[in-house]
């Protein structure tokens, strides 16, 4: 299975990127080979819509989960829309990730684990609320 993991370096060894749409690259696993792929998150400088564009671009590469640290609702609702499931893990490296998905140590998300607009740079006023 394919799997996105959001992450602070281009290699299995580095680590999980607290964020995800705002996280520099995703590390795409294939969950049975450890085989990947490096994809540059090219929405990080997004003022609005990065978890959205995110979500996108990993879809497109035929993701069926995410391993992120938080994920806000906006990419939390474009990753459930497509069928991308959504684990969560507090830290530690690309390969420790996988192995714990594999292990079945992760628990799958049922909502946003995290407020909008995290990481906007102070910007996220939300508007009409």
């Amino acid at each position: 299975m394919k799997v996105a993991v959001s992450s602070t370096g281009q290699g299995q060894d580095g680590g999980v990127d607290p964020r995800f749409g705002r996280c520099p690259y995703f590390l795409i696993v294939d969950s049975d080979t450890f085989s990947s792929e490096v994809v540059e998150n090219t929405g990080t400088a997004s003022a609005h819509g990065a978890g959205i564009g995110a979500a996108q671009l990993i879809a497109s590469k035929g993701v069926k989960a995410v391993i992120t640290g938080h994920v806000g609702p906006n990419a939390y609702q474009s990753l459930n829309s497509v069928g991308i499931k959504i684990y969560t893990v507090k830290a530690g490296t690309i390969k420790e990730a996988i192995e714990a998905l594999a292990a079945g140590r992760l628990s799958q998300v049922s909502e946003p684990t995290s407020p909008g607009h995290a990481g906007g740079g102070g910007r996220g006023r939300r508007r009409g609320v």
